[in-house]
């Protein structure tokens, strides 16, 4: 399997995941069973896409998954664990989670958009990183929201960020 089309897949997988698991209230439960189904959809067009792209491993000759890749994937892995842990002494409510960790993924592309020397993914990584700090700074005010911003809005982003990847290819 091709490195940048795995790096999709995976991509497509964690923003489906984001969409099925924060499709609930506030929203109206037809609308969340809609956004899940267009999210497995989303998917499985990824899939579909990438496996008929074929193609090259790499990027410009570089691992995509190589040691800049293990650097960012135990930074965020750092950062993850500290913020819930944080998160968790302040007593911050259950849907701070969702919004830290669309912070951090959204840091983790930019990262990763800086490492590999590609800014195909930055959007992605600024996108997600706006979508989490504005979830957090929804917690005071309307946090029943937040699952929806930082979660559903976040996994459309990684969705549309991973089938452009794939057509792209």
């Amino acid at each position: 399997m091709r490195q940048q089309f795995l790096g999709a897949l995976i991509g497509a997988a964690f923003g489906t995941v984001f969409v099925l698991v924060n499709s609930g209230a506030p929203l109206p439960a037809a609308i969340g069973w809609v956004l899940r189904a267009l999210a497995v959809l989303a998917l499985a067009a990824v899939v579909i896409l990438g496996l008929r792209a074929g193609g090259r491993p790499t990027l410009d000759d570089r691992p995509v998954f190589g040691p800049s890749y293990r650097v960012v994937v135990i930074g965020e892995v750092v950062l993850l664990v500290a913020g819930f842990f944080v998160l968790t002494l302040l007593e911050a409510p259950v849907e701070a989670n969702v919004a830290w960790i669309a912070t951090i993924v959204g840091l983790h592309f930019a990262a990763l958009a800086w490492a590999w020397k590609t800014r195909s993914i930055l959007v992605v990584g600024a996108v997600l990183t706006v979508f989490g700090v504005v979830g957090l700074a929804l917690l005071g005010s309307a946090a029943e929201w937040v699952p929806f911003v930082s979660g559903v809005l976040s996994g459309v982003t990684l969705l549309g960020g991973s089938l452009y990847g794939v057509r792209r290819a």
